[in-house]
């Protein structure tokens, strides 16, 4: 079946659409060379589009509605997955998922933001937005993994924290704070990868880890688009000129030093090849897995600390009062 085409990829759509007529016309070896030269065609400008997106164009791949979700990748990258649920306090979170499984032949702890692929599911899922219990759900586990030793993998994709009545008097602000704190001190490796919207202290309070992975089309930001255009120039219709103010992208964050890797993904985006996006994933989780497994973990817990207290610290070098003495007051 078809992969819906977005608004800018007009020209690939009307390609699209004379390669299904011509399908549904009797078939001859000419009509069929016919069809293979268009897809060609159609590939090649499809990959020529996504060389240059803009911000807001990203924003849109990131949200593409058949994007691999948390679950998707879960299923293609780990064996023996085992949901954990509930915080022990509240409730069990649909928003955010956790488990135990095995990722090539090695345990692990997995946690991440799940969307749903459909309208039920979406529902279900709350469409991504994670109350408190999901994060102390996703704390309760992390600790699991601490005591038992196993590395940790994350996957990012939530427009940001459920902002309701019911979030803020459970204490949504109190939940992800505390996440941030424990996650900057957990004993264990952890990988973060952004697969899709990584939206605000939603996202950031399962986000904190050794190793920050960004999909090539997904976006990373302290609000939404959409919400900084109205907070800003109270026109949520600003929202492209806001998503270029945001550099919210994966080329912006590596670049400010945000993230440590951008992972490719197939020409058009994640959801245009579900299982080469998985293995290019694979393969980034993996190196950085292994890397990690390898340092000391003092060494590691130091290295996670520097990381994120030097950001927006950019061309200078970062120190604290572990680095250098403070000198004595003046008399």
């Amino acid at each position: 079946m078809p992969v819906d085409t977005l608004e800018f990829e007009e020209p690939v759509a009307i390609l699209l659409k004379e390669v299904q007529s011509m399908r549904l016309m009797p078939q001859t070896p000419e009509r069929a060379a016919t069809i293979a030269r268009l897809e060609a065609r159609a590939e090649a400008l499809r990959a020529e589009i996504f060389t240059r997106l803009t911000p807001w164009q990203r924003v849109l791949v990131a949200r593409h509605a058949d994007r691999p979700v948390m679950l998707d990748y879960v299923a293609r990258l780990f064996t023996g997955f085992t949901e954990l649920h509930g915080d022990r306090r509240f409730a069990d979170d649909k928003a955010i998922v956790t488990g135990m499984a095995h990722f090539h032949g090695a345990p692990v702890f997995i946690i991440g933001h799940q969307k749903g692929s459909d309208t039920k599911q979406k529902i279900y899922r709350n469409f991504g937005y994670a109350k408190p219990e999901g994060y102390r759900k996703a704390l309760r586990v992390m600790r699991l993994a601490e005591k038992f030793k196993q590395p940790v993998i994350v996957f990012i994709d939530t427009p940001a924290a459920y902002p309701g009545v019911e979030s803020e008097e459970r204490g949504v602000a109190e939940a992800i704070a505390l996440n941030l704190r424990e996650m900057a001190l957990l004993d264990t490796p952890i990988v973060v990868v952004v697969c899709g919207e990584g939206g605000s202290g939603g996202a950031l309070g399962i986000a904190i880890g050794d190793r920050i992975l960004m999909q090539e089309f997904a976006v990373y930001s302290v609000i939404p688009p959409e919400g900084c255009a109205a907070i800003l120039w109270r026109d949520p219709a600003r929202k492209v000129e806001a998503a270029e103010a945001l550099k919210i992208t994966a080329p912006d964050l590596l670049e400010m030093q945000i993230i440590d890797e951008i992972v490719p993904e197939p020409a058009g985006g994640a959801h245009q090849d579900h299982a080469a996006a998985t293995a290019l994933l694979d393969e980034a989780i993996t190196r950085h897995l292994g890397q990690l497994t390898a340092m000391v973990p003092a060494d590691r817990l130091e290295t996670r600390y520097r990381k994120f207290r030097s950001i927006g610290r950019l061309g200078h070098a970062f120190t604290d009062d572990r680095d250098e003495a403070v000198a004595p007051p003046a008399e």
